[in-house]
């Protein structure tokens, strides 16, 4: 049975004792190399996704060397970033939902080469139509179904730098 689900907005304020640096295990050392690992909090997630001005773009890779070079870790997990990413842009149209006006601008975050996040609220359409709105090119990628940002490096930032 369980209680109601949560929201968005209470997940995203669900720290579950993060942030976290691990050492990157031998099985995950093929795939990630050796070093530190920094597994983020929602929230840190989110605050760096609210630093990106209009006008400027950043990707999950950007966020997560963010994350890493915060917590002096060798690298931010993919995997963690990513879902809290996607948590942190559902719990802002929610707000949006809720009337408010200042939102997490959810839309400039990318993933890795300037794609479009089809999770996120709306899919890669409304993504798209905010991302044109203000200003920024939205191009399909060669003969796929996916939408990139075109140059989108020129107008990358790393937040929290």
């Amino acid at each position: 049975m369980g209680g109601a689900r949560k929201s968005w907005r209470e997940k995203l304020q669900d720290s579950k004792g993060l942030p976290r640096v691990e050492t990157i295990t031998p099985k995950m050392s093929s795939r990630w190399g050796t070093g530190t690992v920094v597994i983020p909090a929602p929230l840190e997630v989110d605050a760096m996704m609210k630093r990106v001005p209009k006008g400027k773009l950043t990707t999950i890779n950007e966020i997560r060397q963010a994350l890493a070079k915060k917590h002096k870790a060798s690298i931010g997990c993919p995997l963690t970033t990513g879902i809290f990413a996607w948590i942190a842009a559902h719990a802002a149209d929610e707000e949006e939902r809720a009337g408010k006006k200042k939102i997490t601008p959810w839309w400039r975050t990318l993933k890795a080469g300037g794609m479009l996040n089809e999770k996120y609220p709306g899919g890669s359409a409304e993504q798209k139509r905010r991302l044109q709105a203000e200003g920024n090119a939205v191009v399909r990628k060669g003969r796929s179904r996916n939408w990139i940002v075109a140059d989108f490096e020129d107008r990358l930032v790393r937040p929290g730098e």
